[in-house]
């Protein structure tokens, strides 16, 4: 009896001390604390930092109290190196939507490109545009849309760099109103840089812009071969009945001469 108590008296603690040891607590896997984006505080909305080379950096900022739509941006030169510090200023309409590095004339000067998008109908993307050299900023004037440019033209810029060259492309929409609807075609735009001016070509074609021929109601239209055009150009000989009396008139006196 003795035994069997001490058995049923063990076996409860047996089983817990087994249970016990394969639930160990394993430790807890912590994730990695994701960074949070910088605050940017006022009266500064908006900073890039763009590396262009070892030492040389810009950083890009707007700033402005009191108005989102209207304000100034700054771009700032750290050339560490030769431990130089400029300031490039300039009045900003609209709010910065992105900035751009390229050197698309191939000088070895750098461009910063600002884009800045506004509320208006007439201009819904602004460029900014500087050239840097000598520890100087050169600005250039961005070349403004054409009328055929801006026909269906309704905004939604895309601009990106593709092999330093800047590219934009937007929506056409079938007509220039608040109420036009998208046509689904896109209209891109190739920028170059020669001698400190912009240069543009248009890539895309736009569909709407080429007329076809059409026939008028009622009458059919039929291309005619060379061979049909010479043909069309020799006249048959007509005899008129003035000729014909003339000629009998001439035989009869030559028959009383005789």
């Amino acid at each position: 009896m003795n035994r069997r108590y001490l058995f049923y008296l063990l076996a409860p603690i047996c089983i817990m001390l087994m249970v016990g040891c394969n639930n160990e607590e394993k430790p807890a896997v912590v994730a990695a604390p994701v960074p949070k984006k910088p605050v940017i505080m006022d009266p500064f909305r908006f900073h890039k930092m763009i590396e262009v080379s070892p030492g040389q950096d810009y950083d890009i900022l707007s700033w402005g109290r009191g108005s989102k739509n209207v304000g100034a941006f700054m771009v700032l030169h750290s050339d560490s190196a030769a431990a130089k510090y400029t300031t490039t200023t300039g009045d900003l309409d609209g709010t910065i939507v992105d900035v751009y590095n390229s050197d698309m004339d191939l000088d070895g000067n750098p461009e910063i490109i600002i884009q800045a998008k506004g509320k208006d109908s007439t201009n819904f993307a602004t460029i900014y545009a500087f050239e840097f050299s000598g520890g100087k900023a050169n600005k250039l004037d961005f070349p403004k849309l054409t009328k055929s440019q801006r026909k269906g033209y309704r905004g939604d810029d895309n601009f990106y760099i593709k092999d330093g060259i800047l590219m934009r492309e937007f929506p056409v929409y079938d007509g220039n109103e608040a109420d036009a609807k998208p046509t689904g075609q896109k209209r891109q735009l190739q920028y170059g840089l020669r001698d400190n001016s912009f240069t543009v070509k248009q890539l895309s074609k736009d569909s709407s812009n080429v007329s076809e021929a059409k026939p008028v109601r009622g009458e059919s239209v039929r291309s005619t071969s060379s061979d049909d055009n010479k043909k069309s150009t020799k006249k048959p000989k007509k005899h008129t009945p003035e000729k014909k009396h003339k000629k009998k008139h001439r035989r009869h006196h030559n028959s009383d001469e005789d």
